[in-house]
C-alpha cells in the first residue's frame, strides 16, 4: 500500500488540474493520498460521508460495510472529494477492526489538511447482530 501524502497547494495560489494527484486525471487504483484544495472565504464547517466504505475484519477476514462520515473545521485547507472515494476504497482488502478504521481516517485527515478539529463517524453494519459506531477525534497541535 502506498503511504499518505497530500498535494502541495499553497493558500492563495491558483489551483490547477496539475495541483491535484486524483481530480481530473484517469486514477483507476486505490491510493492512500489525499488531496486538499484552499479553503474558499466564508466555510467553516465540512462534512463528507460514504456509505460505500469497506474493510475486511483483521481475525476472520469477512468483510465489514461501514457508513463513514467526516466532520472537520478547515483552517487552511479542504479534502478534495474524489481522493477521498479513492482513499476509501483503499481499505477493501485491509484488516481493521472499526474503532482502527474510524483512528485512522481522522488522523489521515488531520494530517492532510491541519482542521482546527476532525471528528470521523464509523457505523458498521450489523454483523451478529451488532452495530458498532465508533467516533474518533483530530484536534489541531
Amino acid at each position: 500500500m502506498r503511504r499518505m501524502y497530500t498535494s502541495k497547494i499553497k493558500e492563495g495560489k491558483r489551483v490547477k488540474k496539475e495541483d491535484f494527484y486524483a481530480l481530473g486525471k484517469d486514477v483507476r487504483e486505490p491510493v492512500r493520498k489525499l488531496d486538499v484544495f484552499p479553503k474558499p472565504e466564508g466555510v467553516t464547517q465540512v462534512v463528507m460521508e460514504s456509505d460505500e466504505v469497506t474493510s475486511l475484519c483483521p481475525v476472520t477476514g469477512q468483510p465489514d460495510w461501514e457508513t463513514v462520515t467526516i466532520e472537520y473545521v478547515p483552517d487552511k485547507l479542504c479534502i478534495e472529494s474524489k481522493s477521498l472515494k479513492l482513499y476509501f476504497w483503499s481499505f477493501r482488502q485491509e484488516g481493521l477492526f472499526c474503532e482502527a478504521l474510524a483512528a485512522k481516517i481522522a488522523n489521515d485527515v488531520g494530517e492532510a489538511c491541519k482542521p482546527h478539529s476532525c471528528t470521523v463517524t464509523v457505523r458498521q453494519k450489523p454483523r451478529g447482530g451488532i452495530t458498532i459506531i465508533t467516533t474518533a477525534r483530530y484536534e489541531k497541535k
